[in-house]
């Protein structure tokens, strides 16, 4: 298809996670006709949750895949399109803004609203994968409240300021927390290693590393095989409930390298207040461009954000 005979879309989301679909649902209804493109794994993260209880509006809990499965009705009911695939290519340097997909469709728009998200950095080992959503978890603040780890013994995995955030706050609902750190010092600032050190409920595994996680999906994480790395010692916690691993996360930016202005760690930097980028006509939400927060709620906000920001971009045009 030539240039000239391309369709040129008013605006392109990329992502439905709950900030490219509150994205959709903003720019449908005021008549955009946004195309969404899935990426390359729908729903983004919440499909691999379970009860998400902090979502306002569910007083009683909802499943994570349930909520994305609501929210993309929704965002279909106002007109959006959906293209069930993922972006290989963009070219940001002119407007209209070009793309290629998984398919090797081309499209081609107006404004676009990047939400693809980023994605937890996991141990890799095959119990972690099978367990995840079962007593493991990247999100101390999405799952730390959950019955099933009240007044249990919790480990966090990692060794740096989230790993102290999360350790300290699971520690208000655990009987005890436990870092495990491959190391014998913490990377985390010193205001938040001694927050930890002076916590009575949290205590350190130095030098080790996780071999296994113990358990079932029927029965949740009911246990774990550490092994030390100085020595080889491999030993058990038997009553570890819950594995939280705070490790750090990937903004899935790979995309859009050299093109827009990005942090140290690849998360889009957008303008204080905005969604705005470098590029103008080119707007990030979510956790794409969220270091601090990074739950469903403040995802929703800024897609919101991103829309009504795109429609006056294109009315100002």
């Amino acid at each position: 298809m030539s240039e000239a005979d391309r369709t040129v879309e008013h605006v392109i989301i990329l992502g439905s996670g709950p900030a490219g679909l509150t994205a959709a649902i903003y720019a449908a209804r005021a008549g955009l006709s946004p195309v969404l493109i899935h990426g390359s794994v729908p729903g983004g993260q919440l499909t691999i949750t379970t009860d998400v209880e902090n979502y306002p509006g569910f007083p009683d809990g909802i499943m994570g895949p349930d909520l994305m499965v609501a929210m993309e009705k929704q965002a279909a009911r106002f007109g959006t399109r959906f293209h069930r695939t993922y972006v290989t290519k963009v070219d940001l340097s002119k407007r209209p803004f070009t793309l290629e997909d998984s398919e090797g469709a081309t499209y081609a728009c107006e404004a676009l609203i990047i939400a693809t998200g980023a994605e937890a950095k996991w141990l890799g080992i095959p119990s972690e994968q099978e367990l995840n959503g079962y007593g493991v978890s990247a999100c101390a603040t999405c799952d730390g409240p959950l019955p099933a780890f009240r007044n249990q013994h919790i480990a966090v995995v990692g060794g740096g300021d989230t790993a102290m955030e999360e350790a300290t706050f699971l520690a208000k609902f655990g009987s005890k927390v436990t870092v495990i750190h491959r190391r014998d010092s913490l990377r985390a600032s010193k205001i938040m290693q001694q927050k930890a050190f002076d916590n009575p409920k949290i205590d350190f595994a130095w030098d080790s590393a996780i071999d296994e996680i113990l358990g079932s999906r029927q029965d949740g994480v009911t246990g774990l095989k550490l092994r030390n790395l100085k020595t080889e010692e491999v030993r058990t916690l038997e009553d570890v409930r819950g594995v939280f691993i705070a490790i750090g996360h990937k903004p899935n930016t790979d995309l859009f390298a050299g093109q827009l202005e990005m942090d140290a760690t690849g998360y889009v930097v957008t303008k204080p207040g905005t969604t705005k980028t470098s590029v103008p006509g080119v707007f990030a939400c979510g956790d794409v461009q969220d270091t601090v927060y990074r739950q469903a709620v403040t995802a929703a906000g800024t897609g919101c954000m991103a829309a009504i920001e795109a429609e006056r971009f294109l009315e100002s045009q």
